[in-house]
């Protein structure tokens, strides 16, 4: 027998046109189909065979590529992996969460560090160096050497309320309790200057790149121009209560305070009065962080009997959202590598919380110190933290990622766990 041979004609996207010219107004019609000789009635017993067909067909690709169903564990659980957000759209698998070490690496004793809410008593310079105020001296702790060394000694005559690097990260600005502001070289263990204009302690330092600012007792905020001959170039007067909450944008260009009436006050650089004024704290508010990831993004936490964080954009004066910790909050701190931040508590819970913004859902909650936790300041690199708490002792804890520039490990704290003194 004679077979016909067909050759297959190789039609491109580009021939559909001529190759077929009536394709557009082609409609299949089914009116003259016989259904029936492949079991396509349209009754409703076929359409529940139909259902219980494609029931079974979900049931056997589930067991194919994830294994079998748990028992009374419901379908819609086995896909709990997947972002489920509407027809058409493609669904991609969800990031689990990221772990974060709940213990800390590393303990140092810090006898002598006083459980005062309204002292800032730690910080951690752009050079590496840990500085930390325990009564009336100051010790520096080397990170990558892990020394430690005192740089000065006030005697009985003062008392330490807050330290404070400038970003060069080898001078250190000491806020005192005889309300005085001295600048230290720490490289030399020199005093270089010292400047007076606070009638009461003075409890928070912030440095933008140009300029101090102290924060005292006395409810008044000194500008500090440490190029110029003058204890001050200007002071800022709008808080009814002590200055407890200090913090300058990242582009120097606003700078956040927080007293003790409960109010946020917000100034410009050259303002001798707050441009934004928020009081809906109902405690004191110390905790105080500027996002470096959005441009007037503003944080703020408060006390005892307020508990909540709030956010802020300075740009519109918008009031953002708000967000009851159940604790006092003592300290905020946004991670420069990834968008979350680090809130610490006192009464009742005196822990530390890792939370992911804009969520603000609970990545993690550590619980090394016995009393609430007064001090906070982050690593240079970005992905440590050192908390101080009234039990007398710093806790290094490990809780971000490395930031995308930088290739290789860090040395900060690379030391095995340990305990020892600061002193």
């Amino acid at each position: 027998m004679k077979q016909d041979i067909c050759e297959k004609e190789i039609i491109t996207p580009r021939d559909f046109p001529s190759a077929y010219p009536s394709l557009p107004s082609f409609i299949p019609s089914r009116s003259g189909s016989n259904f029936a000789l492949f079991d396509f009635s349209n009754s409703p017993a076929s359409d529940q065979g139909k259902e219980d067909r494609s029931i079974t067909y979900q049931s056997l690709l589930r067991a194919t590529l994830f294994g079998p169903d748990k028992p009374g564990t419901p379908a819609s659980r086995v896909f709990s992996g997947y972002d489920e957000s509407g027809p058409g759209i493609s669904h991609s698998p969800v990031k689990a969460p990221r772990k974060v070490p709940t213990s800390p690496y590393k303990v140092l004793d810090a006898p002598g560090l006083e459980d005062d809410f309204y002292l800032n008593l730690v910080d951690w310079s752009p050079n590496n160096v840990l500085a930390v105020g325990l009564e009336s001296c100051i010790y520096l702790w080397n990170a990558c050497g892990n020394k430690v060394s005192k740089l000065c000694d006030f005697g009985i005559s003062d008392g330490i309320c807050s330290v404070g690097w400038a970003q060069c990260g080898t001078h250190l600005a000491v806020g005192t309790n005889n309300g005085q502001v001295q600048i230290w070289d720490a490289s030399n263990c020199r005093r270089v200057r010292t400047m007076e204009g606070h009638r009461s302690r003075v409890g928070v330092l912030a440095w933008s790149s140009s300029l101090l600012s102290s924060g005292s007792h006395d409810n008044s905020i000194l500008q500090i121009d440490i190029r110029a001959r003058d204890d001050f170039a200007s002071k800022l007067v709008g808080h009814k209560n002590e200055v407890c909450g200090l913090k300058w944008s990242y582009d120097d260009r606003e700078l956040a305070s927080g007293g003790n009436e409960n109010r946020l006050l917000v100034w410009n650089q050259h303002s001798a009065q707050p441009v934004l004024k928020h009081c809906e704290h109902t405690a004191a508010v110390k905790a105080i962080a500027w996002s470096p990831h959005r441009h007037g993004l503003l944080a703020s936490g408060g006390g005892a009997t307020d508990r909540c964080i709030r956010f802020w954009d300075t740009t519109t004066n918008t009031h953002l959202s708000c967000l009851d910790t159940g604790s006092q909050i003592s300290n905020l701190v946004w991670s420069k590598n990834i968008n979350e931040l680090v809130s610490t508590h006192g009464s009742s819970q005196d822990h530390i919380i890792v939370w992911r913004y804009p969520t603000m859902s609970k990545l993690a909650t550590l619980t090394g110190h016995t009393t609430r936790v007064l001090c906070l300041a982050i690593s240079p690199d970005g992905q440590k933290i050192v908390t101080g708490s009234g039990d007398e002792t710093l806790c290094f804890w490990r809780l971000f990622p490395a930031s995308k520039s930088q290739s290789t490990d860090s040395k900060i704290g690379s030391s095995s766990f340990g305990r020892t003194t600061i002193r």
